[in-house]
């Protein structure tokens, strides 16, 4: 059965969750640029008031905020149905809302699961069981859009309750796909490895935080191993636009991925020797609470200070450029 228009038009109503900053941000503007009526959903009203000036000054196209809490499955579909309501419907909704902890998961806790689950895959499930309806009405054939992550692919040292959830994302977008299949509505998974948007500053740290953000902060802002925010959101946006049902979007990610489907046990050994260079847990057996990003420095050591520094110059430039710079809700973009 066709899916109605192959490309995005002009005034088609998009909603994205997590839209105030980072990745979100950037997908918000592309949905624009494109000539959509755009709605942004995200827990900060000053981070999202910022966002609707960012995204005008670049675009020319007024956005909608919401405030909203995706966990709160009420407020995901009070907001969706007031998208709907001021848009004419909903044609294409990406979530992307989220969070990430940087940390051993013996350090972490069970609570850094819940959360994660609570923003990432409880927040993106209330997304899509509001918005199908909405999506199955649209004239142009509805879009719906996920974003999962390489960690949903192959799971890394430091950030298990980070792909667990992606990975409960993973199953959603294709078990979606499959239900979906047939009708005018396309699902579309996308799986981003390590972006330079900044997050570094909103993402949680536990155990040695500091150590923890050192090297995170380094690896997601060093080039080759990391992509440009802005190349990602336009990946994003393409695939959901082209109805893909899946999408990898940068080498290494593709790489780990085929890799760990021809030989789970060899990508395993190789991610345990990777732990083995990340920082060790704290040895006694108090509690280490989270720490935002914002709130640490790099290590004091100056061989470690100098190499974190020359690989978070890019990912410190984003988070100026895609409104990170503010402490508020974490979030994975």
């Amino acid at each position: 059965m066709t899916h109605g228009e192959d490309t995005l038009s002009e005034g088609m109503s998009a909603l994205v969750t997590g839209g105030s900053r980072g990745l979100g941000l950037l997908i918000a503007r592309q949905l624009a640029g494109r000539g959509c009526e755009v709605t942004v959903l995200a827990r900060d009203s000053g981070e999202l008031g910022r966002a609707m000036g960012w995204i005008r000054r670049r675009t020319g196209r007024t956005v909608r905020a919401v405030v909203c809490d995706v966990r709160d499955e009420n407020a995901v579909t009070a907001a969706v149905d007031e998208a709907a309501a001021a848009g004419g419907g909903l044609d294409v909704v990406i979530a992307n809302a989220g969070v990430i902890q940087v940390a051993p998961a013996e350090t972490a806790g069970s609570r850094a699961f819940h959360d994660a689950m609570a923003t990432i895959f409880d927040g993106t499930l209330y997304t899509c069981l509001a918005a199908l309806p909405h999506l199955r009405r649209s004239p142009y054939g509805g879009r719906l859009g996920l974003i999962g992550s390489v960690g949903a692919l192959v799971s890394p040292p430091h950030l298990v309750p980070y792909s667990c959830a992606k990975a409960a994302v993973r199953a959603l977008g294709e078990g979606l796909q499959a239900e979906t299949a047939g009708s005018a509505v396309s699902v579309t998974t996308v799986h981003p490895g390590l972006m330079r948007t900044g997050s570094h500053l909103q993402a949680e740290f536990g155990g040695r935080a500091e150590e923890e953000y050192a090297w995170f902060s380094t690896l997601s802002g060093t080039p080759v191993l990391s992509m440009d925010a802005e190349r990602a959101a336009e990946k994003v946006v393409q695939a959901v636009e082209r109805r893909r049902t899946r999408a990898v979007l940068t080498p290494a990610a593709r790489l780990a991925s085929v890799a760990h489907g021809v030989a789970p046990a060899a990508t395993t050994r190789a991610t345990g020797l990777a732990a083995r260079t990340l920082p060790r847990a704290p040895r006694d057996d108090a509690p280490h609470p989270l720490r935002q990003g914002h709130s640490l420095r790099t290590p004091r050591t100056p061989w470690r200070r100098a190499l974190a520094k020359a690989g978070r110059t890019l990912n410190d430039r984003a988070s100026r450029r895609y409104n990170q710079r503010t402490p508020g809700p974490p979030t994975s973009a």
